[in-house]
């Protein structure tokens, strides 16, 4: 018996913006334990997050696709840039294996790193990186009220679950579950979560996750919305499936009469 009602939130980009976070620690990977020969890091590249990362942050599903990015905007040689970015975009996933492949990089040891990069931030100065992210008060405040009516919350993100959950406490918000990569795709997490749980929706700003939510046999009857205020392209809010609902941070209160 699903008596147990749950609502579902991506993380970043949904309940935080990591804009300057992301580029931060992928900055900080390559210069701590990531060397390349193609680039050097400079502390000019930190100031100011590169507004190509900013229109490039849509297409990423995993972490360790941030380092592909940043490698590729800073690298001394035909450096990716506002102007020539759409080369990549359009094959976005056969280049980032070309990158791997031309540095000998595997998807793992990029993620590592990654993670290795927060640690080290976390381990010198928590609040320094803590204040790189900027939380979207609308949707803590949903997630408050939607507790006052004994509904659960459950964190499904692409991070690693130990630096949301560091987040989360720092703005107060204590989801009864939270998973991390570690833990699986966001729809097998669904599935196996669909079995002991009434879910009432999953706010998500990526649009093919949301898409192979519908598909599965196990999820698509979950209320999937897609968060306008999130990393979107462009394109996304358009020719939206009629069972994926474009939600607005306004509009989050009406998801209370559910």
């Amino acid at each position: 018996m699903r008596s147990q009602k749950l609502f579902l939130f991506d993380f970043d980009g949904v309940i935080v913006d990591g804009m300057k976070e992301y580029w931060h620690s992928s900055l900080l990977a390559f210069e701590k334990f990531l060397n390349s020969p193609d680039i050097s890091i400079n502390q000019n590249h930190y100031k100011h997050v590169s507004n190509t990362f900013i229109e490039m942050r849509p297409w990423v599903k995993y972490g360790w696709e941030m380092l592909i990015i940043v490698h590729q905007i800073i690298k001394r040689e035909d450096p990716l840039n506002n102007e020539n970015k759409s080369d990549f975009l359009n094959q976005y996933h056969q280049n980032c294996q070309k990158v791997l492949l031309d540095n000998s990089w595997v998807t793992e040891d990029l993620q590592k790193y990654l993670d290795e990069a927060r640690e080290y931030q976390i381990d010198k100065s928590f609040d320094n990186w803590i204040n790189l992210h900027n939380p979207f008060y609308e949707v803590i405040d949903f997630i408050e009220k939607i507790k006052k009516d004994n509904i659960k919350t459950g964190i499904i993100t692409t991070k690693n679950k130990i630096f949301a959950r560091k987040i989360l406490e720092k703005l107060n918000i204590f989801p009864e579950l939270i998973f991390g990569y570690e833990s699986g795709t966001k729809v097998e997490i669904a599935s196996k979560l669909s079995t002991e749980y009434e879910i009432l929706g999953f706010i998500e700003d990526r649009k093919d996750t949301l898409i192979d939510m519908k598909k599965n046999t196990f999820t698509r009857h979950i209320p999937c919305y897609l968060a306008d205020w999130g990393y979107l392209k462009n394109i996304d809010r358009n020719n939206l499936p009629n069972e994926i609902k474009l939600l607005k941070l306004k509009s989050l209160e009406e998801l209370l009469a559910i």
